[in-house]
């Protein structure tokens, strides 16, 4: 966390040289500029890298510089109180940061965006130059003019894009950047914009006020500027989190919660192979915006192509080629990115201010069991309130089984444009590549809307056939686990030249995915008996053999026999006592309370109470038989079903599925 006491005294020096600034301003002609940030960015609280809103200086007045004379050179530097993690373009920590003069717009830039006229003489050449000395950037006078007929026309010698040092954590300086006073022509505009701000080391807040990110502005050098600017800095960011937690998790279309499987039963074989298209459910897994435009894709690109021109398809990223336009809202994870010439790019041949990728989310899924493959879909539309006729959000799966972090280039060529939405279907399913116990997915967003709030559901489908036998697949003995946050993960927190962009902190927990229990048979005999002259004979039943038109796979397994009740004269009821061998399907486990049976049922002379068996098989029935020893039939001999504790809704207290069929 920044030291505040550092920024008490920052501020303490910036309003000493604003108030001499003043002081002389005025006994020259004021030139002064206003400070506004607007509406400041909501950013994400998980956000190592979040896009803050412009810092805008509109200045009036004072005396512009004679033609032919130049330009009196400034010194700009702007600090927030958190780590500034703009891309790092170039040696000595040249930065993305830039700083504009008289709103500078592209060639072209009537014709797209459409809504991008300028309507000010503003300038349709960009030109830019490094501002880290003295001669790099300076300009010759032409004399009072705004735009186009100013000095900072754009043409040679003319720059209107200056490019930043980050000199520190937290500051970005301008050095030797001329700022000419407008004069009586009209309001000059310096706008700062590409600060990128590591939201996440500041956290949400407690209270009812939310955590603000505030940018401080500092101007020295030969001619005085008054500064009017908020005492506390401009708020240009407002932290919030980017995603609901925990993730909503249940059967799509059905019960919310996590999904409960049994061993003995296989579950969607039919997904291999894969890469059909399907409106299978699976169990849905939840990710929800914090906050409108959480979600956002890579460029405007891809938003102009179907919300503009009504594209059917949607695009995947690549380099921006229409987010030059300064203060334009262009809603996506890349910020502003002039194809200016005179800009430091760096040797990855990226623009300045272009994102990697567009807002990825990451599916982890632990605990997964031996035998078990998981499928989602290549592609998933987005759900949220949108307007009638307006276009939907898509998200795509870009990786699997591993954590992305390469530049937009390695995944633009391997993307697939995504067909448009046809009602209730995504794309093709396609398996989880898993590294030991654990899967993971990556979606990246395609296209998204920013004024709604939107939610990414991936249907996860559990697929494994059942092989009892040889424990396949295994039983969890905690539940399967997913977890949700934004991609990539990092620890880098403060700008790099190399970390990708966007990059998160950590956020939520895991939340319970599903579960596979072993299979068992759980029969209650109620009134068991080896005294006052009578004994009780027992069969279990082991019923997984079945006809073929039944579905059942045979299953064979152990019977633990749990004894409830006392012995002759008063003692203990025996322990509970497992078979010694397993009970194949289609043969019955045998035996009397008073001399024991097959598959080493021992002995348990005097016992009087009641049994419940659990057998490690899904179908089994019991029935129980009284009678004086060396009965044949007489009345005092009497027999009964055992009964099954099962449902086949497991909803009974065993939480098995079996088969009550009455009696």
């Amino acid at each position: 966390m920044v030291d505040f006491r550092k920024w008490i005294l920052a501020l303490a020096v910036v309003g000493l040289l604003l108030g001499i600034g003043s002081s002389a301003a005025n006994a020259q002609g004021t030139f002064s500029c206003s400070a506004t940030s607007g509406v400041p960015n909501i950013v994400r609280a998980e956000g190592i890298t979040e896009l803050l809103g412009d810092l805008v200086l509109n200045c009036t007045g004072g005396t512009p510089t004679t033609s032919g004379l130049p330009i009196p050179l400034q010194n700009v530097q702007i600090s927030i109180n958190t780590n500034i993690t703009s891309r790092i373009v170039g040696l000595g920590n040249v930065s993305e940061a830039l700083l504009l003069i008289d709103e500078p717009y592209p060639p072209g830039a009537d014709a797209y965006p459409p809504t991008s006229v300028p309507t000010n003489g503003n300038a349709t050449t960009q030109l830019a130059c490094l501002a880290d000395n003295n001669t790099n950037c300076a300009i010759t006078s032409v004399g009072p003019g705004l735009g186009a007929v100013g000095s900072y026309k754009g043409t040679a010698g003319h720059y209107n894009i200056f490019q930043g040092v980050q000199t520190g954590v937290n500051t970005v300086a301008w050095n030797g950047v001329p700022i000419d006073a407008p004069g009586t022509a009209g309001i000059r505009v310096i706008r700062i914009t590409n600060i990128r701000a590591n939201a996440f080391q500041l956290g949400v807040s407690s209270t009812l006020i939310p955590t603000q990110i505030s940018e401080i502005l500092a101007v020295n050098g030969s001619t005085t500027i008054t500064i009017n600017q908020p005492s506390g800095g401009n708020v240009v960011g407002q932290v919030s989190p980017g995603l609901l937690q925990p993730p909503a998790i249940g059967l799509v279309g059905g019960f919310p919660g996590a999904a409960l499987y049994q061993q003995c039963n296989s579950v969607n074989t039919y997904l291999s192979p894969p890469g059909f298209v399907t409106t299978d459910a699976g169990i849905g897994v939840s990710a929800t915006e914090g906050f409108a435009y959480s979600f956002k894709p890579q460029s405007y690109d891809q938003i102009y192509e179907v919300k503009t021109l009504g594209d059917a398809d949607y695009i995947p990223p690549g380099n921006p080629s229409v987010q030059d336009i300064p203060g334009f809202p262009y809603d996506t994870e890349s910020g502003f990115t002039p194809f200016a010439t005179g800009l430091t790019n760096g040797t990855t041949g990226e623009y300045v201010g272009i994102a990697d990728h567009g807002t990825q989310l990451q599916f982890t899924i632990s605990g997964i069991s031996s035998g078990v493959t998981l499928y989602a879909p290549s592609y998933v539309y987005l759900t949220g309130s949108y307007g009638t006729g307006t276009p939907i959000g898509v998200a795509v799966l870009v990786s699997q089984g591993a954590v992305s972090s390469g530049a937009f280039s390695a995944s633009a060529t391997a993307i697939p444009v995504v067909d448009a939405p046809t009602a209730g279907v995504n794309g093709g399913e396609v398996a989880i590549a898993t590294s030991g116990t654990t899967g993971t997915l990556i979606y990246e967003i395609y296209y998204s809307d920013p004024s709604v709030q939107e939610t990414l559901t991936v249907p996860i489908s559990v697929s494994y056939t059942s092989n009892t036998g040889s424990n396949i697949p295994t039983p969890t003995t905690t539940p399967t686990t997913v977890g949700v946050e934004f991609s990539p993960q990092s620890t880098v927190t403060t700008a790099s030249s190399s970390a990708p962009i966007p990059r998160f902190g950590p956020s939520g927990s895991p939340q319970s995915l599903f579960s596979i229990t072993p299979c068992s048979c759980n029969l209650l005999f109620p009134f068991v008996a080896n005294a006052a002259g009578f004994d009780t004979g027992i069969a279990i039943a082991n019923t997984s053999a079945a006809p073929a038109s039944y579905s059942s796979s045979p299953q064979t397994g152990t019977v633990t026999l749990n004894y409830y009740g006392t012995t002759s004269g008063g003692g203990a009821a025996p322990p509970a006592f497992t078979t010694t061998s397993a009970v194949p399907a289609g043969e019955e486990l045998i035996f009397d309370v008073s001399s024991g049976g097959n598959f080493g049922v021992p002995a348990t002379p005097g016992f009087e109470g009641y049994i419940i068996a659990q057998a490690n098989f899904q179908y089994c029935h019991g029935f129980a038989f009284l009678s004086p020893p060396g009965a044949q039939g007489q009345g005092a001999s009497a027999g009964y079903l055992a009964i099954e504790l099962d449902t086949p809704f497991a909803v009974s207290r065993t939480h098995n599925s079996g088969e009550n069929d009455g009696h």
